[in-house]
């Protein structure tokens, strides 16, 4: 008899996408195995007229899943890594990190224009405050005006002319064969990625060794080294999508290299350093990079932020 496992997402087309693709994944692993998709709508999905940094940020995206999660009606919670809170709920952890895609953003113009060749006074649309802060400290002569939505949304409102430009995730431009869509790739100097962007989570129920064991198989090593450097830096800075915060952890010859930044709003005054180490050091790294950047002077950013948040 085959045994049953329910995944629970959200309902948008890239996170059935990534459902999907971990649905495939397992039953290729386990031959007595059949797995169920159920989409839950969070709150994230029902607000789309507001900010994310002024409704409350990340958590909005996974916390009826994670509710879904805890009380058995699903057996395991597929994620973007870069929406999880740095917290997990008591009673879930994070079961396997599959192997991570383009973690940078792209950017798409409406005309085919790079970046750095638009005109002064032209509007970008990005609904974070990560990427509005990298992109007013290139180019402070441009407008960014917030912009969410489902990918297709967004792609929507500047074919109709409601942006000059948008810049968005490229894992998930790639993962929906969108790539043909794309003006220019930024790259790690001008836009460093979100903690965990690219990456999927596997979220299960601490103790619940079935499907512990099912998921094994599509954890990656590297990956999982790389995001818990970056959600260590995450977790000390106490960060969400309130605060203009970026890392991106790489493995490379048996070393992690870790860049972190914490930055203003309008990117004027941005902390960034970087850090070397072995992926035995990896929550290690991020933490020691987070406390150089908050004796720089990070933590007087995050303590104004947090003090607009709570207006």
């Amino acid at each position: 008899m085959k045994k049953r496992l329910v995944i629970g997402t959200r309902g948008s087309k890239l996170a059935l996408w990534q459902a999907r693709w971990v649905q495939r994944a397992l039953l290729a692993s386990h031959a007595n195995l059949d797995v169920d998709i159920q989409a839950i709508k969070t709150r994230g999905d029902k607000i789309l007229d507001v900010p994310l940094a002024k409704v409350g940020g990340k958590g909005l995206f996974v916390k009826e899943i994670e509710a879904a999660l805890l009380d058995g009606r699903i057996d395991l919670a597929i994620h973007s890594m870069k929406d999880m809170p740095g917290k997990i709920p008591k009673g879930l952890c994070i079961g396997a990190v599959p192997a991570r895609e383009a973690p940078g953003d792209v950017f798409i113009s409406r005309t085919g224009q790079l970046f750095s060749d638009l005109s002064p006074g032209s509007t970008i649309g990005t609904s974070s405050l990560r990427r509005a802060a990298q992109l007013q400290a290139a180019r402070p002569d441009i407008k960014i005006r917030s912009i969410r939505g489902n990918l297709d949304t967004r792609l929507k409102k500047l074919d109709a002319g409601e942006f000059d430009a948008i810049v968005l995730a490229a894992a998930g431009v790639k993962r929906l064969a969108l790539t043909h869509r794309i003006t220019e790739y930024l790259d790690m100097e001008t836009m460093l990625p979100a903690v965990g962007q690219g990456a999927l989570c596997i979220e299960i129920r601490k103790g619940d060794d079935r499907v512990e064991k099912a998921i094994a198989p599509l954890d990656d090593a590297d990956t999982r080294i790389a995001v818990t450097t970056e959600r260590a830096f995450l977790n000390r800075l106490e960060g969400g999508c309130q605060t203009p915060i970026a890392a991106h952890a790489t493995l490379k010859n048996g070393m992690v290299r870790f860049v972190g930044l914490v930055a203003d709003l309008d990117g004027r005054r941005q902390f960034r350093q970087s850090i070397s180490g072995t992926p035995d050091m990896a929550g290690e790294m991020g933490i020691r990079l987070a406390e150089q950047l908050l004796d720089q002077g990070a933590g007087d950013i995050l303590e104004k932020l947090k003090d607009l948040s709570n207006d």
